[in-house]
């Protein structure tokens, strides 16, 4: 397995576990009945946990681009140590990302955005060019 769809899957499931915390804090302050209801008015959640929700979202949205170029690199049979490393900060960047968002950290938080889609972009630039 190469280096890029290694960090793809470490990638997935980070964005497949980040809604755990946020969801734990819903069935915390709502119940669970309400967390896997539709209340008509839902108690807020914690501040951390709404970022941790918008930090989630983010990441998904984020997924569906890295992955693209990542499995089109794959198939494309184009792989060398500019696109291992971009998957390998991507993952970090993202886990920065995550952890700065959740906790309320912005410049941190939009500095690993910045990064991460840098990432992406020497990936597509492998890819095309």
């Amino acid at each position: 397995m190469t280096t890029e769809l290694k960090y793809l899957a470490w990638v997935s499931v980070l964005t497949a576990l980040a809604w755990v915390p946020y969801i734990l804090n819903t069935i915390a302050v709502r119940g669970l009945m309400d967390a896997v209801g539709y209340p008509e008015n839902p108690k807020p959640l914690a501040p951390w946990a709404h970022r941790m929700k918008a930090a989630h979202y983010n990441a998904v949205e984020n997924l569906a681009v890295f992955a693209a170029l990542v499995l089109t690199a794959h198939a494309a049979g184009i792989s060398n140590a500019a696109i291992a490393g971009s998957a390998t900060v991507y993952f970090w960047a993202r886990l920065v990302h995550l952890g700065a968002y959740t906790f309320g950290i912005p410049w941190l938080r939009t500095g690993a955005f910045v990064v991460g889609f840098g990432c992406q972009l020497c990936i597509a630039w492998h890819v095309l060019a």
